[in-house]
């Protein structure tokens, strides 16, 4: 779950905690939630994730219109959210690096992690067609963006000696066959 992964999710200007969304926070929360008890927590977090990103837009210094935001502007969102992170990614000098469970703590910084950004990107290119926006021009499927999530994930992967690797999935047996559990005869 990635509740609080913005801090641009606020009602009325005031930021949220952690635990809390925006609906939470609005003088009229009891009607907005009983609207958000219908969707699916996907569909809640592709509207917080939306609503997210168009604040961070607005407060772009220049304010910057949906049309023009670009694949720049959506690596600068993600790199942005960076300091919000709760995943230690060890720098290349740091004598854990690559060690999945460190012995002691260290000063290396914390990320986002990166199947917390894919899965934003995922949402945010999904709401930005639900919400008007080209398949041709939608910024989070830009070659750029997967190419940044790309070297997040192999970055991280040494820096934090976790390894990424598809999982594969078991064959299955050929249409007919049936599996048949070994029975004890006796």
């Amino acid at each position: 779950m990635m509740h609080g992964i913005f801090p641009y999710s606020t009602a009325g200007g005031r930021p949220v905690s952690d635990g809390a969304t925006a609906d939470d926070c609005s003088p009229n929360s009891a009607s907005s939630s009983v609207a958000a008890a219908g969707l699916s927590r996907y569909e809640s977090q592709k509207q917080r994730d939306w609503s997210s990103f168009l604040q961070y837009l607005e407060s772009h210094q220049p304010p910057l219109a949906l049309p023009r935001c670009s694949a720049a502007h959506v690596l600068e969102f993600l790199q942005y959210l960076d300091q919000f992170g709760k995943t230690k990614v060890h720098v290349t000098g740091c004598p854990f690096f690559g060690l999945p469970l460190p012995p002691a703590p260290c000063p290396c910084p914390l990320r986002q992690a990166w199947g917390s950004l894919d899965a934003l990107v995922g949402r945010l290119r999904a709401a930005f067609e639900e919400n008007g926006g080209r398949r041709d021009t939608n910024p989070f499927a830009a070659h750029a963006v997967r190419l940044y999530l790309r070297e997040v994930r192999d970055f991280q992967s040494k820096a934090r000696g976790v390894s990424y690797d598809k999982k594969r999935k078991k064959p299955q047996p050929p249409a007919g066959h049936k599996a048949t559990r070994p029975t004890d005869h006796q």
